[in-house]
């Protein structure tokens, strides 16, 4: 991730965010040569509220989410995601249960009569 672009988000005010959101569907919106009109009634939004978020003013985060699907822009949501990590020790113990070879059924017959018998 680029330092100076971290830099500028944190710096920015919440209502600098939310006019750079606007500004993103708009421009979006605008490529796909779709009126304002059509996104809100695909997105099942009023036009004023579309207007409101395009113009940096508070939409709920739900009439986002409708535009960003009605735009096939749902995939910035991807940032969103968490992946489970594992640390390094539970890695360890997952392989060293893994099996590293096959038997054949007279070997494992053997192994558990040597077991049985305790040699």
């Amino acid at each position: 991730m680029n330092d100076n672009l971290s830099a500028d988000w944190i710096s920015m005010s919440d209502k600098g965010l939310v006019n750079t959101i606007g500004s993103f569907i708009k421009h979006h919106r605008l490529n796909q040569n779709k009126s304002q009109a059509n996104v809100a009634k695909d997105a099942g939004i009023s036009r004023s509220t579309l207007s409101l978020l395009e113009r940096g003013d508070n939409v709920s985060l739900g009439s986002l989410i409708k535009v960003l699907r009605v735009l096939d822009l749902l995939f910035i949501m991807n940032i969103f995601k968490i992946e489970k990590k594992i640390s390094p020790i539970e890695y360890a113990k997952l392989q060293k249960n893994k099996r590293q070879r096959a038997r054949t059924k007279a070997e494992k017959k053997e192994s558990t009569i040597n077991e049985d018998l305790e040699w």
